[in-house]
């Protein structure tokens, strides 16, 4: 089944803990952490991540835009993330980030840009728990999706495929009514999505028809069979 994500990065920071209860439902709630040096804006740190890990029982699925993940991922695991994205592009020693995620008790993830290949890191697929293809640039909300992702996540499918790996895979950016179908025939299976949610009336029901989609459309994917 689908996972959807709703991202924080959408809502009202002055109400997150009402805004965590408004998509009751979700799988996880996608909190993104940016630095203004990795990616041009800021957000929240470890303190509001404490905060919102205290608020909600919806596991908190982190995905930090900041430059020395080595250095920060282990304390947002420690702040209350069940699962910890970190960038590639960023990360100076990713393998060794991704076992100490683990080992501090939290799903490891690992996020690329749009322009950066999946192929210079197919060894490193075992080691992770979620791969996560940026489908906008990261750095803001509301963008609009990039189509040309879509080969490049059904090529990662194809990895995970050829590995026999129980990995989950991410999109992020522009998910919405109109594009999740295309992400998870090519090959997604965990979605981010945030004003498509959060802009929408019922919050919840957003969740649960976004899923539907997901689901309608893996089905009967080239990759579903077995998966």
């Amino acid at each position: 089944m689908a996972q959807i994500n709703p991202s924080i990065l959408s809502a009202d920071f002055a109400r997150l803990a009402d805004e965590a209860e408004a998509v009751r439902g979700s799988d996880w709630l996608h909190v993104d952490v940016m630095d203004n040096h990795f990616v041009p804006n800021l957000t929240l740190g470890v303190p509001v991540v404490e905060s919102l890990a205290r608020a909600t029982d919806i596991p908190l699925d982190l995905h930090l835009m900041i430059e020395d993940p080595d250095r920060w991922a282990p304390q947002y695991v420690e702040a209350g993330a069940g699962s910890v994205t970190f960038h590639v592009e960023a990360a100076a020693a990713p393998v060794r980030l991704a076992r100490e995620i683990r080992a501090k008790g939290a799903r490891a993830s690992m996020a690329l840009k749009p322009g950066t290949p999946i192929e210079p890191y197919e060894d490193l697929l075992p080691e992770l728990d979620m791969l996560l293809i940026m489908t906008v640039e990261p750095g803001f909300g509301g963008q609009a999706f990039l189509d040309i992702m879509l080969p490049k996540i059904r090529r990662t499918r194809e990895l995970i495929a050829k590995h026999d790996l129980e990995l989950w895979l991410q999109v992020d950016g522009g998910v919405s009514a109109s594009t999740i179908e295309r992400c998870a025939e090519a090959g997604a299976d965990v979605f981010v999505a945030g004003s498509a949610v959060y802009g929408a009336e019922d919050p919840a029901e957003a969740v649960r028809k976004l899923r539907d989609l997901a689901d309608q459309a893996s089905a009967d994917a080239w990759w579903a069979c077995g998966h």
